[in-house]
């Protein structure tokens, strides 16, 4: 595989709900390193389509510190939040093609439907929708949400670092919902919409994420939208074993401070970092470490 990729375009897409911490740093570089390693086009794409968890300042704070680690994006931050007409379009065409349905269940009732089943429905965990309103809603009941009708048959993913990968969506999610019971938009259908529209074709993100994509495969399918390539890289985890995050301790990363950041993150990445004290001739040697390591040639020499 050359560097020079044609019409390679990678993307970060964080949500606002704090500022980048080493995790969210380590996932951000892996992606800016994949697509210049490539020759390719790297957006910014700001999710801020869950306002009760977003914190005030988050976006601007989370672009302030990409730019002082010199990871500056080949286009303007896309922002969800103002997207809202593009994810309408798209239910009302699952809509027309009879892929998606209206849903009255609860949490709750979802729950009480897998115990019932003999299944353990573990604290925080994902539920399995049984397809109580898959066929029509109950009497008396209201709509609340919308789901995907997802078709049986497992959805094979091929990793480029985890390798080959399978997951039944059926089986194992069941209908996933697409418009939630608050009217918020789901982030299964919002990110699917937006790479597309974007014209993502390659997607670095965070291993802890993996469990999303043959989600996000299965809705491209029913939207008729092609399906980008997957890498996911290691999470990185707090104290308590857990992927890092604010409940578990994770802290603002020092963005007065880039080479330390970049160089822990390059660390985690499983790479031995440049040991340059210049800013962009470090971003320059790992960029050319990254494409040693997966069998790309830089992108100056492929042009």
């Amino acid at each position: 595989m050359s560097g020079s990729a044609e019409g390679y375009v990678g993307r970060f897409a964080p949500s606002p709900t704090g500022p980048l911490h080493a995790g969210s740093v380590a996932a951000a570089l892996a992606s800016w390193l994949d697509a210049r390693a490539h020759g390719g086009r790297w957006l910014l794409r700001i999710e801020d389509i869950d306002p009760p968890r977003e914190q005030p300042g988050a976006t601007a704070s989370i672009l302030d510190t990409l730019s002082r680690l010199g990871l500056h994006a080949d286009d303007e931050p896309v922002r969800q939040s103002t997207r809202g007409d593009l994810y309408d379009a798209a239910l009302r065409t699952l809509r027309e093609r009879g892929l998606a349905y209206p849903c009255a269940c609860t949490r709750r009732e979802i729950a009480d439907s897998q115990l019932r089943a003999g299944q353990t429905v573990a604290r925080h965990g994902e539920l399995v929708y049984p397809g109580t309103c898959r066929d029509g809603l109950p009497p008396g009941r209201e709509p609340r949400a919308w789901r995907l009708r997802v078709p049986a048959g497992a959805v094979v993913l091929h990793d480029r670092l985890l390798g080959e990968r399978t997951q039944d969506v059926a089986e194992e999610v069941g209908d996933f919902v697409l418009r939630r019971a608050d009217g918020l938009w789901a982030y299964q259908l919002a990110v699917v919409v937006d790479d597309a529209a974007q014209g993502i074709t390659h997607v670095v993100r965070g291993a802890d994420l993996a469990g999303s994509t043959a989600r996000q495969i299965v809705l491209a399918r029913a939207l008729g939208v092609p399906s980008p390539h997957w890498m996911h890289v290691p999470v990185v985890l707090g104290e308590d074993g857990d992927k890092l995050s604010k409940q578990n301790g994770a802290t603002a990363i020092d963005a007065d401070r880039p080479l330390p950041v970049l160089q822990a993150a390059m660390r985690h990445l499983g790479f031995e970092p440049p040991t340059v004290s210049d800013r962009e001739a470090w971003l320059a040697e790992a960029t050319r470490r990254w494409a040693a390591r997966h069998g790309l040639r830089p992108a100056a020499e492929a042009r």
